[in-house]
C-alpha cells in the first residue's frame, strides 16, 4: 500500500472516529449544542483526539513523544490519560477534570465516564494492574475503580463509590465509607491488646519481636500501597457479616436435623419448609469473604 493511500485511510478513519465522537457527546450531554461547541469547548473531545495519536506512538515504539502528548494533553484539559491504555469508539468524558486512567486499563464501546474517576491499580508489579470497563459501562463523578478485573456490560459505578472486585454485567455498585481495618486498632482507633496465656507462645512472641526483620517483609511493611487499599485487608464489616451469616446457616443445618428427628419419634409431626438465608439475602458480602470467614 501506497504512502498517499494509507495517510488518505488514516484520515478518513480519523474524521470518521470523530463524527462518532461528536454524536455521543449528542446523545449524552443535554448542553451540547453544536458541533462546533463541542470541538473546540469540550476538554473530554480534546484527551481523547489527543490520547489516539499518543496511543499510535505509543503503539509504533515512539514511546517518549507519547508520553510527551500524553503530558500535554493533561496540561490543556485536566484529564490524565496513559498512552498505552486501550480505549473503544463512542468513549466520552463528561467534565473530566481530575479523570486517570492507568496504562493497562482497557475500555469498550459506548463508556461514560464523569469527572473525578480514577481507573488505578493496586500494586506495583508489572503487568495487567488497571480495570477492563466492557461496553456501555458509566462510571459517576468521583468513583475509583482499582484493580486487574472486568466491569461488565452496561455496568454503572455510582458516584464516589469504590470498586476493587469484579462487577457483573448490568450492576449497579454505590458505597465508599471508610472503615478502620488496622489489626493493632479497633474500629474507634483504640489499640488492641493481645493476651497470650501460654508461656511458650509468649517466649516466641518474644524472639519474634527481637530478630530482625528479613528484607522481603521490611519491604511488605514500608511499601506504599497504591490508594490505600490492601489486597490482604478485609472490610470489617463484610466479615463480621460473613461470621453471622455462617453462624445462622449452621443453626438452620441444626434445625433440618432436629426436624428430621421429630418426624421419626412422631409420625404425625408435619415437617413444614421454612424460608432458609442464604448469601444473596446479604449483598453487602460476596463469596470470597464468606470462604475467608469460614477458613478463620
Amino acid at each position: 500500500m501506497s504512502l498517499p493511500t494509507a495517510l488518505f485511510r488514516s484520515l478518513a478513519s480519523i474524521k470518521q472516529d470523530l463524527k462518532e465522537d461528536i454524536d455521543a457527546v449528542f446523545n449524552r450531554d443535554p448542553a451540547a449544542r453544536n458541533s462546533l461547541e463541542v470541538i473546540l469547548t469540550y476538554p473530554g473531545i480534546h484527551a481523547l483526539i489527543l490520547h489516539r495519536g499518543a496511543h499510535c506512538l505509543w503503539q509504533n515504539e515512539q514511546k517518549l513523544a507519547a508520553r510527551v502528548v500524553s503530558y500535554g494533553s493533561r496540561i490543556m484539559t485536566g484529564i490524565e490519560i496513559h498512552p498505552a491504555a486501550k480505549i473503544g469508539k463512542r468513549f466520552f468524558i463528561d467534565h473530566g477534570v481530575g479523570v486517570v486512567i492507568g496504562e493497562t486499563a482497557e475500555i469498550g464501546n459506548d463508556v461514560t465516564l464523569y469527572h473525578g474517576v480514577t481507573l488505578g491499580g493496586v500494586s506495583w508489579n508489572n503487568g495487567k494492574r488497571h480495570p477492563t470497563l466492557e461496553d456501555g459501562v458509566i462510571v459517576g463523578a468521583g468513583a475509583k475503580v482499582l484493580g486487574p478485573f472486568t466491569v461488565g456490560k452496561n455496568a454503572k459505578i455510582g458516584s464516589n463509590a469504590v470498586v476493587v472486585k469484579t462487577v457483573p454485567a448490568g450492576a449497579t455498585m454505590v458505597g465508599s465509607a471508610a472503615r478502620m481495618i488496622s489489626e493493632h486498632h479497633d474500629e474507634k482507633g483504640n489499640p488492641l491488646t493481645t493476651k497470650v496465656d501460654d508461656a511458650k507462645q509468649q517466649e516466641k512472641a518474644a524472639q519474634a519481636a527481637q530478630s530482625k526483620p528479613t528484607t522481603q517483609s521490611t519491604a511488605r511493611a514500608t511499601a506504599f500501597q497504591a490508594y490505600g487499599i490492601d489486597p490482604s485487608s478485609q472490610d470489617p464489616v463484610a466479615e463480621a457479616f460473613a461470621k453471622m451469616l455462617n453462624h445462622i446457616q449452621q443453626s438452620e443445618k441444626r434445625l433440618d436435623q432436629l426436624q428430621k428427628a421429630m418426624c421419626k419419634i412422631d409420625p404425625d409431626f408435619c415437617q413444614k419448609e421454612y424460608d432458609k438465608l442464604c448469601l444473596e439475602d446479604i449483598d453487602v458480602i460476596d463469596k470470597e469473604d464468606m470462604d475467608e470467614a469460614k477458613d478463620k
